[in-house]
């Protein structure tokens, strides 16, 4: 049903492995977990067992060494099962959240670092958006202060996914106040460390979807770091976040086409199989049109989700791919979604068809990690060359 991307017969065994351990987990999984909330820990030890986990991280610390490509097609196999945001968003921090450190760490924090989140032994969660500070990050208020021997970190994070069940924070911290740094970018620090609950206090918030992989308010009150915990230089810390975030772009583009292929997937069997007037409903054009068109939107996407990890890998500028693959999939995935309820008509309201499931999860993507108007400020100003908007 989708286009031949011309992949290697490794990438192929990629899709095949993953497409396998997912069939274990089918509908009545995902719906549980929606309804229930609870973490889904035995599908992310089975992805995690074989190693997938580190699918793009060195070799020598114990990963695959493959690139962002192979990445996205294992995402995307996960998100196209059905397991969508639920499935992916339980192993999608641990596969490029760590790039910061496997650029900037030392060896020793590597070695130290990424053999047991690699294992799956190490949960990380990701501590940098806030709630005064939102898309803005220079204007982050947590604070990591040294007093001669360590940092002490107060403050507070927002949407910080999976830190229930997290032991690792990676977390971005100004060690010097804003109007005392060269630049509003400058004078913030990355650090991975312990998640000490004696100083953290998590608190999740409850939300329209992806109920299973936890979302939260972390409050930080003297939070003990070690310098051996800072990443790479202090001060530098923003310029080491914005190395993982066309990598995250790409990615979630790239499990936003999985998701909503698997949205009309359902809709095309409910299509064929349901009759009114009698005939099956997916012998009218006003069925059938909008989800041929959503098929070629989801598929237009996927060429820019792939050429931009093509681009990434091969080390080349890619930042108006990623932040084009990520907003056309959002749209083109939300549209899928969107018409997959609206095919299966009053059942499309009801939980046992799943797609309901599907659309308030992938509404997610035209929200985070960035929202469609920044993508578009890029572009704008980045691309075409008109003056910053913002």
């Amino acid at each position: 049903m989708s286009m031949d991307l011309g992949w290697t017969e490794e990438q192929m065994a990629i899709r095949d492995a993953i497409d396998r351990k997912c069939r274990k987990y089918g509908d009545s999984y995902w719906l549980d977990r929606d309804r229930d909330g609870r973490f889904p820990e035995e599908f992310v030890k089975d992805i995690a067992e074989d190693g997938w986990l580190g699918i793009a991280m060195p070799e020598e610390f114990g990963g695959a060494g493959l690139g962002l490509t192979e990445a996205c097609i294992m995402m995307q196999t996960i998100t196209q099962s059905g397991a969508g945001y639920t499935g992916g968003g339980g192993v999608h921090i641990n596969i490029f959240g760590p790039s910061p450190i496997v650029a900037y760490g030392t060896t020793e924090q590597k070695q130290r670092m990424l053999p047991p989140l690699i294992r799956g032994e190490d949960r990380c969660c990701f501590g940098v958006t806030e709630p005064n500070a939102g898309l803005d990050t220079s204007s982050i208020e947590t604070r990591a202060e040294w007093d001669g021997e360590k940092y002490i970190v107060n403050g507070r994070k927002m949407w910080t996914s999976t830190a229930q069940t997290a032991n690792k924070i990676l977390l971005l911290a100004r060690t010097t106040p804003r109007d005392q740094a060269d630049k509003p970018t400058g004078g913030m620090s990355l650090f991975y460390t312990d998640l000490d609950r004696n100083y953290v206090d998590v608190q999740r918030i409850e939300k329209m979807g992806r109920k299973a992989v936890d979302s939260n308010a972390v409050f930080i009150d003297g939070l003990p770091v070690s310098k051996d915990d800072l990443i790479g230089e202090e001060g530098k810390g923003f310029k080491y976040i914005l190395h993982g975030m066309n990598a995250e772009r790409i990615l979630i583009g790239a499990e936003t086409v999985g998701f909503g292929r698997a949205g009309l997937r359902k809709a095309v069997e409910y299509a064929k199989e349901r009759v009114v007037f009698g005939r099956p409903i997916g012998m009218n054009q006003g069925i059938q049109h909008p989800l041929a068109d959503a098929w070629a939107q989801l598929e237009a996407a996927n060429l820019m989700c792939f050429q931009a990890a093509k681009l990434y890998d091969a080390g080349k500028p890619c930042g108006a791919e990623a932040n084009a693959a990520k907003y056309l999939a959002a749209e083109a995935g939300f549209k899928a979604c969107e018409r997959a309820v609206l095919t299966h008509g009053g059942m499309g309201y009801a939980k046992e068809f799943h797609v309901e499931r599907y659309f308030r999860e992938i509404f997610l993507a035209r929200i985070a990690p960035v929202s469609r108007e920044m993508i578009l400020n890029y572009i704008g100003e980045h691309v075409l060359g008109l003056p910053k908007s913002y």
